[in-house]
C-alpha cells in the first residue's frame, strides 16, 4: 500500500517522524514522503534529528508569501506528486495549510485521507488562526480520523463522523518525546553535548521557558506578551530563555522589548534534541504552541498558556496547564504566583500527560494495514 505522507512544518515534522519510522518498517506498506517546505529550516532540524530524509521536496516556501499565494503554490506543487507517486492514501497531519491543502488535494483525486491529530476544536474560527479552519476542512474530507484523545473523538461525532472512522490512538507527539527522552537518558556523548551547549542553566535559579509564535496575537496582543515576560524579568530572580521564532512579526517586537534585558537569553530556534532537554531543565513554561502544551505534561512542568482559548483542553482539565490570554497583566500575576507559592507550584507540577502513551504510531499503522486487506 502506497502511503504519501505529507508535511512542511516544525510541528508537523515531530509528529510525523515516528509514524514514518513504524511505517519504514511495516511489511505491506510503502511510505512516500514529501515535504512542502512550509517552514524550511525549522523542520529540515528535526528532521535530521530523527535521521528522515524526504522523498520529495517541494521547496514552495518565497519571501513574504501570503496564505493564498501559499494556498496556491501548494496546489499546483502537488499536482504532479499525485500524478506520479499514485498513493493508495494520504496522511496529513494537524492544522497546517500544507494539511488542507494536502487533504483537499487528495479528496479531487479520491485518494482516502488518514487525519493524524484529528477532532481538535476550540469552537472559534479565529483562534488559532487560520488553523481551527484548516482542521475543520480536513475533517470534512478525511476518511480515517486518528484522534489523540476522547475529547478529540467526542468532537467529530457531534460533528457526524461515523463511529467506524474514529480511531482513538493517541498523539505521536509522544512517541517522539519519549524517543527523544530515552535517548537523552541512555546516551551519554549526546547528554554531554546537550550540558555543553547549555552550560549557561544556572541550576539553582528557576529556569522559565518561554516561546511564542501564533498569528492571531501579531500586533497588540504579541506586544502584550513581551511586556509580561520584561516586567517578570525584572521584577524576580529567575532566568527567562526564549528560543525566538523565524516570523519577522515575532522577532522584531522580542528585540525590541527583551534584548537588553540581562536575564532574558534570546536563542535561535533550537534542534528537537536541544529543546527537549531545555523543557526537562525548566521550572515553569510560557507559550502559545500547542505542541508544547502536549509534551510539557510528560515532564511535570506547569504550563501558562498565552492565548484566550485551547483547543487541547485535556491538559487544562489535568490541572498542568492554564489559560492566561495575551494580557500583560494576567501573564505576569499568574507567573509571579508560580514562581514564588510553592503550593500553587506544587499544585500543577505533576507528571500527568493525556495526551498518549507513545503507541499511537503502532495503532496509526495497524489500522493502515487492516484498510489495506480490506479493500
Amino acid at each position: 500500500m502506497r502511503v504519501l505522507i505529507l508535511f512542511g512544518t516544525r510541528p508537523e515534522a515531530i509528529k510525523m517522524a515516528p509514524v514514518i519510522s513504524v511505517l519504514r518498517n511495516t511489511p505491506g506498506i510503502t511510505p512516500i514522503v514529501c515535504f512542502t517546505g512550509q517552514h524550511r529550516a525549522m523542520a529540515l532540524s528535526v528532521m535530521e534529528v530523527f535521521g528522515i530524509t524526504p522523498d520529495i521536496d517541494l521547496n514552495v516556501m518565497k519571501p513574504g508569501q501570503t496564505l493564498e499565494g501559499l494556498t496556491a503554490d501548494l496546489m499546483m506543487a502537488l499536482q504532479p506528486v499525485f500524478e506520479e507517486q499514485k498513493p493508495d492514501m494520504v496522511l496529513v497531519q494537524g492544522d497546517t495549510t500544507t494539511a488542507m491543502v494536502g487533504a483537499l488535494a487528495a479528496f479531487y483525486r479520491h485518494v482516502p485521507v488518514g487525519h493524524v491529530e484529528a477532532g481538535l476544536r476550540t469552537g472559534d474560527m479565529g483562534q488559532p488562526w487560520p488553523e481551527e479552519a484548516n482542521r475543520r476542512i480536513i475533517g470534512i474530507m478525511a476518511k480515517r480520523h486518528y484522534t489523540p484523545t476522547r475529547l478529540a473523538s467526542e468532537n467529530l461525532r457531534r460533528e457526524g463522523v461515523s463511529d467506524s472512522d474514529i480511531i482513538e490512538t493517541g498523539n505521536p507527539v509522544v512517541d517522539a518525546l519519549l524517543f527523544m527522552r530515552n535517548r537523552l537518558q541512555t546516551e551519554a556523548a549526546l547528554r554531554e553535548k546537550m550540558a555543553s551547549v547549555f552550560d549557561w542553566i544556572n541550576p539553582v535559579k528557576k529556569l522559565v521557558l518561554v516561546t511564542g509564535h501564533r498569528r492571531e496575537s501579531f500586533g497588540k496582543g504579541f506586544e502584550e506578551i513581551c511586556l509580561a515576560i520584561r516586567e517578570i524579568a525584572d521584577s524576580t530572580d529567575a532566568d527567562v530563555v526564549y528560543p525566538v521564532h523565524l516570523n519577522p512579526n515575532v522577532r522584531e517586537p522580542v528585540k525590541r522589548i527583551l534584548g537588553s534585558a540581562s536575564n532574558v537569553r534570546l536563542l535561535e530556534p533550537l534542534a528537537y534534541d536541544e529543546f527537549i532537554y531545555l523543557m526537562d531543565k525548566s521550572d515553569l513554561i510560557l507559550t502559545d504552541s500547542g505542541g508544547i502544551q502536549e509534551e510539557a505534561p510528560s515532564f511535570g512542568t506547569p504550563v501558562l498558556i498565552m492565548r484566550e482559548t485551547s483547543e487541547r483542553r485535556e491538559a487544562i482539565d489535568a490541572g498542568v496547564a492554564r489559560l492566561v490570554g495575551a494580557n500583560a497583566e494576567r501573564i505576569v500575576e499568574e507567573t509571579r504566583k508560580l514562581l514564588l507559592d510553592e503550593a500553587a507550584y506544587s499544585a500543577m507540577s505533576r507528571v500527568h500527560n493525556p495526551f498518549g502513551d507513545g503507541t499511537a504510531s503502532l495503532k496509526i499503522a495497524e489500522d493502515i494495514l487492516k484498510n489495506a486487506s480490506a479493500s
